[in-house]
Formats: C-alpha cells, sequence, structure tokens
C-alpha cells in the first residue's frame, strides 16, 4: 500500500503582528472587571504594594487567576497572557508573580477571601444565584512530588495534601478550601465546620436567611459536626456507616416496606428501594429529629460483593434532619452530592492538582488563586454562556472558547478583536461577550 503524505509544504514565519492566541480568555479578564473583582483584589492587597509604579498586586492576582483558568499549573505559566498589552495589559514577570504571593500572609488570605465574597455577590445580582443553598463538603488528596512543607503521608500510601473542600450545588462554585497536611483526618469535626465556616462568609448576606443544607459522605457522620449544624441552623445529610445495628435492621425491615427509589425526571429507579430506619436504630445521640435513610441496589453485574450486602444487594444510608419529604426525595437529594466529584475533577485540572511552592502558606494561597479561577469558570458558564458550552468541563471551553486565534486591529482609538470566520465557536464566543458587556456594572460591597 502507498502511504499518504502532506501533498504541499507549509512555509512557517514569525513576522506577524496583531495577532493572539487567547482571544477566549480575554472573556474572564473582563468578567473579573465587571463583577468587581479586579478592584476588590486591588483594595485587598493596597497594603503590600510598596509604591505605585510597581504592579499592582490585586491585577497580578486577577492575572494568575486568569492563567490557571486557562490551564496553568505554575506561576511561569503567566508569561502566556504577556506581550497581549491590548487584552491583558502589562503582564508582571514570574519574579514579581513570586513576590506577590509571597507576601500573602494571613491576615492578606483573609482579604482575598472577602474580595471573592464582594464578587459572587454581584455575580448572584447579575444573575448567577442558585435556586437552592446547598453546601457539598469533600476531602481530596493531592499527591506532592518532592519535601513541601507539611507534606505528609496519607491513608492511601501516597505523600502530600488532603485539602477539605466545600462546592455549591446548582453552579459548581468552589465556596471554599481548608489546605491540611497529608495525614490529616477524614472525619475531623472540626475541620468539617471551619472549612463550612469559611464557606458561609463567601455567601452574601442577603441569602444567609435562605434555607441551607449541608452534605458530606460519611466522614461528615460525628455528633459533634451534626450538632455544630444544629446551632447554626444549617440542615444537614451525611452518609452512615452499616453498624450491626443497622444491619439488623435492614434484615428486619418487611419487603412491603420499601419503595422505589427514583431518578431526577421523577419515574422510578430501576432494580433500587429505599426504606426509613429511624423508629428501627437509636438515634439519641444525634440531634432531634434526625432520620437515617436506607437504600438498596441490585449490585452491577461482575461487581464484587463485601460482607455488608445481602441477597444480590447493595446498601448505602445517610442522616438528615430535614423533617419534610418524601424518603425517595431526600434520597435522590443525598445521591446527587455525588456531583461535588465532577466539581473536585475539574477543579484538579483547573491549578489544583500541582501546589507549586514548598512553603505551606504560598501553597495556601495558590489554592485559593485556584478557587478564584473556578469561580471565574462558573461565573462565565452562569452569566454569558449557552446550550452545551454552559455545562462544559474547563477542557471543552479551552480548547474551543479560550484558545481561539484571533486579530488585533486598530482604527483611531478604537481596537477590534476579529475571530477566524471559519471557527465553528466563534458566533459562540462573539455572543458571549456581548451578553457580558449587558450585565449590570458592579456594585462593590
Amino acid at each position: 500500500m502507498n502511504s499518504k503524505t502532506t501533498a504541499k509544504s507549509i512555509e512557517v514565519t514569525s513576522d506577524a503582528e496583531g495577532l493572539t492566541s487567547r482571544s477566549g480568555a480575554y472573556l474572564m479578564t473582563e468578567l473579573a472587571d465587571r463583577v468587581g473583582l479586579t478592584k476588590a483584589l486591588s483594595t485587598a492587597m493596597a497594603p503590600t504594594r510598596s509604591r505605585r509604579s510597581a504592579h499592582d498586586p490585586g491585577v497580578v492576582l486577577r492575572d494568575l487567576a486568569i492563567s490557571i483558568a486557562d490551564g496553568g499549573d505554575c506561576v511561569s505559566d503567566l508569561g502566556v497572557l504577556a506581550g497581549q498589552v491590548d487584552l491583558f495589559g502589562k503582564v508582571a514577570s514570574n519574579s514579581t508573580a513570586h513576590r506577590v504571593i509571597s507576601s500573602i500572609g494571613s491576615k492578606e488570605l483573609e482579604a482575598i477571601r472577602l474580595a471573592r465574597a464582594a464578587a459572587r455577590a454581584n455575580a448572584w445580582k447579575a444573575g448567577a444565584r442558585p435556586e437552592t443553598l446547598t453546601i457539598d463538603l469533600d476531602a481530596t488528596l493531592l499527591t506532592a512530588h518532592s519535601e513541601k512543607d507539611q507534606a505528609k503521608g496519607n491513608y492511601k500510601g501516597g505523600f502530600g495534601f488532603h485539602p477539605l473542600m466545600a462546592y455549591l450545588e446548582g453552579t459548581g462554585e468552589p465556596l471554599a478550601a481548608l489546605l491540611r497536611p497529608g495525614n490529616a483526618g477524614a472525619n475531623t469535626a472540626a475541620d468539617h465546620f471551619k472549612v463550612l465556616e469559611l464557606a458561609l462568609e463567601q455567601i452574601p448576606a442577603a441569602d444567609l436567611d435562605r434555607e441551607i443544607l449541608v452534605r458530606t459522605d460519611g466522614a461528615g457522620a460525628t455528633h459533634a459536626f451534626t450538632h455544630d449544624c444544629r446551632e447554626a441552623s444549617i440542615n444537614f445529610s451525611v452518609g452512615y456507616e452499616l453498624s450491626p445495628a443497622v444491619q439488623a435492621a435492614i434484615l428486619q425491615t418487611p419487603e412491603h416496606h420499601w419503595q422505589p427509589a427514583i431518578e431526577p425526571e421523577g419515574e422510578n429507579r430501576e432494580g433500587a428501594w429505599v426504606t426509613e430506619l429511624t423508629d428501627r436504630v437509636d438515634l439519641s445521640s444525634w440531634p432531634e429529629g434526625t432520620r437515617l435513610i436506607c437504600r438498596k441496589e441490585r449490585a452491577h453485574p461482575g461487581a464484587q460483593f463485601k460482607f455488608t450486602d445481602h441477597g444480590g444487594h447493595r446498601f448505602t444510608s445517610f442522616l438528615t434532619d430535614t423533617e419534610a419529604g418524601q424518603i425517595a426525595g431526600l434520597e435522590l437529594r443525598h445521591r446527587q452530592r455525588a456531583r461535588v466529584e465532577d466539581s473536585i475533577r475539574s477543579g484538579k485540572d483547573t491549578g489544583m492538582r500541582n501546589l507549586p511552592f514548598h512553603d505551606f502558606a504560598a501553597n495556601q494561597a495558590w489554592l485559593e488563586l485556584s478557587l478564584m479561577a473556578q469561580d471565574l469558570l462558573a461565573w462565565t458558564e452562569v452569566l454569558v454562556l449557552t446550550g452545551n458550552l454552559a455545562k462544559a468541563e474547563p477542557k471543552r471551553l479551552r480548547q474551543r472558547l479560550f484558545h481561539v486565534a484571533g486579530r488585533i486591529a486598530r482604527s483611531g482609538r478604537r481596537i477590534t478583536l476579529r475571530l477566524p470566520r471559519s471557527w465553528p465557536w466563534a458566533k459562540a464566543l462573539e455572543a458571549a461577550f456581548a451578553r457580558l458587556r449587558a450585565l449590570p456594572p458592579p456594585l462593590l460591597a
């Protein structure tokens, strides 16, 4: 067979002007300005600015967040935005960016969090407010490939960090992250309540009167954490272990007490049933009104059974203090907590996988920048994108929107960014800019 080769050779030169390879990334820069994040960061970092002629440290942090959202995983990736002054302005050098991050102490970190909260309030006013307030807490493991400050061995035999995360259901916004050593406990109640406290600080004051639900896996099923939630008037839905008492209650439950589980659209979930075990297990040590709900489901073909499985079924249970609602709906609500794993996976694709510094404080600052980048991605999808792009993961957004090439044209004082006509998503990006510029101006909190 004859092999096929390119029929023509392409001459390559480096003499073009007015081109950019990050047309879509500017969408997030303009969004950060529109929701007031840039100005809030400048105010937060103003005490660290030594002279007026230097780079504004708040703008440096914004640019770092843009580079992370664009796919960067270290400070040097900031250089991708450099050389495109018409879009991104004068971007700081790597050494300047390192100095800015080194200047972030506990006070500065708190100020940055307040800046994120102020921008979130503006984004929610502009249309990003979720219908419900459900906060999902979950921990994840981050590998360290060198001896970094406070990196420790973890329960899976790896080495690194074990941060505890808080994400908002619906919009996927990352509300908070608590960086911890790799050997940090999975069910430490104090850590769960601390990250929940940080998450609540991200919610606009006007929304704190709404009903708030916090969901966790079995790591959050501690008496201390659930009682703290009760004192804070926050509902909980936490995974619960299949203890011997729960297993006995399951086996003693009559078959007619099991009712079909449901899917989000409302139809029955095939091969799955739910029941309530509140009256069959002693829950007196938990907050008053706590309910225990169990689901059984036929195991998938080829699944390996555990000793807690019975009759070819898998069993899971959870505790909740929600009084109203059918148990099938409550079980569906708790099952949807699994979406937080998608949010964490996307977060690892947005700067969280690699903590690039040796110093623990600098890595905590980098983690906060990753949350900021994830915020910008979430607000971009909710506020200015439509269709499948409004539900796309970061990788797809970068490939289709952020990394599209463009030509910058000047006419007098007017600058025009021209997108390639043949690019399949050029019109979608153009429409996104139009929707962004139609948003109301920010009112800084």
